[in-house]
Formats: structure tokens, sequence, C-alpha cells
């Protein structure tokens, strides 16, 4: 018998006791332990002392290869003198301030310049509270309240975002016309799945007769080119191009969550399917570490919050340290340092493709750029398409097996079955990690 999810998780127990120690008395007061969902290994998240460069190092005196790097935000890797310096310098001058400063509008400027779809940006806290501007900004524009979303993926916590098939994805092939919105969460009121859609990934004769059939009360269609949790799912081009031309012909708001695939690209993941919504929600990246929200659009769809038609305001929307931050980041991104970030992307795919074909084990990498997906399916030759592929065809204990392995082994991952590449990896860095994920692999199916 191969190597075992009791063996991974005793190797992990072993290994993380002074993370198992922390979560427990940080548990007496904070529910779960900590704020966000993802952390969790299994047993218990793995407590970081510091980090620097494409490493975290945690309270347990483990060197860890970050391919987490804060769900893809810290593209620079940790402690990026110019990013570090520019929140040095803002802080001098004072940064929690009512007032607009030169930092907001010179980032808006940066955006728009780069990114072709972009004509206005409004700035909020973070990319969730993004989703609820961008949703709010359609349905004002349009003035109907419905929308249509794929089947899965995440668009933060709003309410009207948090319905998808996973609960009865077994059911969803039965009839994918007719896809029932289930709430992710308690606490969602039921009658928030009326005015919700359930698209299929990568379907365009189902999506269209879908969109088709709610024109008339349908705000906007959003969705993430390729998704970052629940699986990572890349959308076809020919897919998106044909969603475009039908949102247009309609009327219906096109809205890209670009949240974590603004980084793919200069002009963001838009600019590789040459599509332009009319709307993009994104974030992570563009706060250079620290927490913002971005939407971005055209001048006639953002004109409605201009005229102050739809409102929305926050206390901290703009916030100054920020929109420093975002601007030394931004001047690091460069044609030089995409190339560099998706050739690490494009060789982990690759050598990892072609030596798990050669052996007839049945794991893949995939994704676009320099963030991919990896997953253990059930049968050798499965591809994942969409997120109900990645519901029913990985094999959920392989993935955990694997998580917790190559955290003792080294290297920091998303159990969901997502890594995300920094510029300070260095060549040896993706090799160790090639060899090592061999390894472990190769052990599963021994």
């Amino acid at each position: 018998m191969g190597l075992t999810y009791e063996q991974s998780l005793e190797h992990f127990l072993k290994t993380f006791q002074k993370s198992k120690e922390m979560s427990d008395e940080a548990a007496k007061y904070i529910p779960g332990s900590y704020s966000r969902r993802s952390f969790n290994y299994g047993p218990h998240a793995i407590y970081v002392n510091n980090a620097k460069g494409a490493y975290v190092y945690t309270v347990d005196g483990k060197k860890l290869l970050d391919f987490n790097n804060n769900f893809t935000v810290s593209v620079l890797g940790y402690q990026n003198e110019a990013v570090d310096q520019a929140l040095i310098e803002t802080m001098k001058k004072g940064f929690s301030i009512g007032n607009p400063t030169e930092e907001e509008g010179e980032l808006a400027r940066m955006l728009c310049e780069r990114i072709d779809s972009f004509e206005k940006v409004k700035f909020f806290c973070s990319a969730s509270e993004a989703c609820v501007g961008a949703l709010r900004i359609a349905r004002g524009y349009t003035g109907k309240t419905k929308v249509a979303k794929m089947e899965g993926g995440y668009h933060g916590f709003l309410d009207d975002f948090s319905f998808s098939a996973h609960p009865n994805a077994s059911k969803a092939d039965d009839d994918l016309e007719h896809i029932v919105p289930q709430p992710e969460s308690a606490g969602i009121p039921a009658n928030r799945a009326e005015d919700v859609v359930l698209l299929t990934q990568n379907n365009i004769e189902v999506s269209e007769k879908l969109i088709r059939e709610h024109a008339d009360e349908l705000a906007c269609v959003v969705m993430e080119l390729q998704s970052g949790s629940g699986g990572i799912v890349t959308l076809d081009k020919a897919f998106v191009k044909r969603i475009r031309e039908i949102t247009k012909e309609l009327g219906i708001v096109l809205i890209f969550d670009e949240t974590i695939t603004i980084r793919a690209y200069k002009g963001g993941l838009q600019s590789w399917y040459g599509v332009k919504p009319d709307l993009t929600i994104s974030g992570k990246t563009l706060g250079g570490g620290i927490p913002l929200g971005v939407v971005g659009g055209s001048n006639e769809v953002m004109d409605v919050v201009t005229k102050d038609i739809v409102q929305m305001s926050g206390t901290h929307h703009g916030h100054r340290l920020a929109c420093a931050a975002g601007i030394a980041i931004l001047k690091q991104l460069d044609d030089v340092a995409y190339k560099r970030l998706n050739s690490m992307g494009e060789r982990i795919k690759n050598e990892l493709n072609i030596w798990a074909k050669e052996k007839k084990i049945p794991f893949i990498v995939f994704g676009e750029s320099s963030v991919l997906g990896y997953a253990f399916t059930r049968e050798i030759g499965q591809t994942i398409r969409t997120h109900r592929d990645y519901w029913l065809k990985s094999d959920a204990q392989k993935m955990q097996t694997f998580a917790l392995e190559i955290a003792v082994r080294g290297f920091l991952p998303v159990h969901r079955g997502q890594l995300g590449l920094t510029l300070p990896m260095a060549d040896q860095d993706i090799t160790d990690f090639i060899e090592t994920t061999k390894d472990i692999v190769s052990e599963m199916y021994a």
C-alpha cells in the first residue's frame, strides 16, 4: 500500500505541533481559531511567524516555499523593498485621512492605462466589497435585478453570489437548464435564490439559452475567466467571446471577476482573451499586500456612480496605504516580470503532466499564467472543465493527503488545489517543487 492519508496526517501533526497549540488557544476567542476558512489543512492551520522573499517561516521552525502567497496576493514575495519603502514614506505623511490623496488618483490612472476596459475606477476595502459594488452598479445601470453566475466559483460572501450547484452537484447533470441554486452557507435568505441564474462553464448552448430566457430580468452576467476557489477552471476563449456578444446584444452588463487573474498579464487575463467586459472586479495583487478592492469599467456604465445615482461610500475606500503599495507593485510588474512568472507556471504544468502521463497516474496540473490548479482525478484522462468536474472527478482524500505531505516536506500549498507563483522563486525552487511532487505522488500510488 502506498502513502496514505493517515500516515501524512501523522507526519503533519508531528511537524506542526506549535501551530496546533496556537490554533487551540486562538479557538477560545475566534470561531474556528482564525478568520479565514481556507487555511485549515484538516487538523489545524499552519501558523507563520515571519515571511521573506518566496518563503514563510512557521512558528514550528519550518521554512516553507510559499505557493499560497496570501491566496495569490503577494506576487512580488514578502518584504519587497520598494513596497515596504512606499508604505514607510506614506505613513510618515499620515494615512487615515478623510480627504482624497494623490495616491488614490495615481493608482486609478495607472490601472486605466494598463487595462483596456478600465475608463473609470472605484476603490473599496476588499474584493468582496468590490463584488457588492459591481452588482449594485449593474442593477443601477440596467434597472434589473437578477444575476447570472457560473454554477461554482467565489465572488465574495455577498448573499446574492453565495449560491451554487455544489450541494447537489451529482444531480446537476440531469438538467443543466434548471439547476436549482443552493445556498453555500446558513444565514442566507432562501428568497435570494429567486434572483440567481446558474450557468454551466464552457457550455455555450445551455448558457446562451438561460441568458436569453431571463434577459428581461438579468442585470448582469458575472464570471471568473479562471476560477480560483473550489477547483481551478479556465473558460474557453470561444465561450467567453460568445457570452460577450450575447450580453451586448441583450443589454446585460458583463462582469469579469479578476480578483486573482489580474496578475496574469499586464492587462489582466481579459487581455489574453481579447474581450472587454463592462465591469471588472479585482483586488488582491493591486493593493500590494494591503487590503484593497477595485471595480473598473466603461464610462457609460460607471456614469451611474459619477452622477450619484448609485451610491457607495466607505470610511477606508481608496485608503492611502493600499494605494501607495499598489503603485509600488504595479511599477515592478512589467513585461519581463509577467514573462518570468508565466514561464514558471508553464514549466510546472508541462513537466508534471508529461511525467504523470508516462507513469499512468491520474494526476493533472492545469490553468493559465502564474496561478495553476492541480487535481488527483478518479480516472486517468479526466479533465477539469467545470466546477462540477472538480467536485465529482477529483479525489478529495488524495488532495488532502498531498497537501499535508508536501507541507511537511517544505512547501506551502492550498489544499483546494491551487498553486501561485512569485517572482522571488528561483529556478531551483521550481525544480525542488516538481521533484518533491513526483516523489509524493509516486509514494501515494506505490
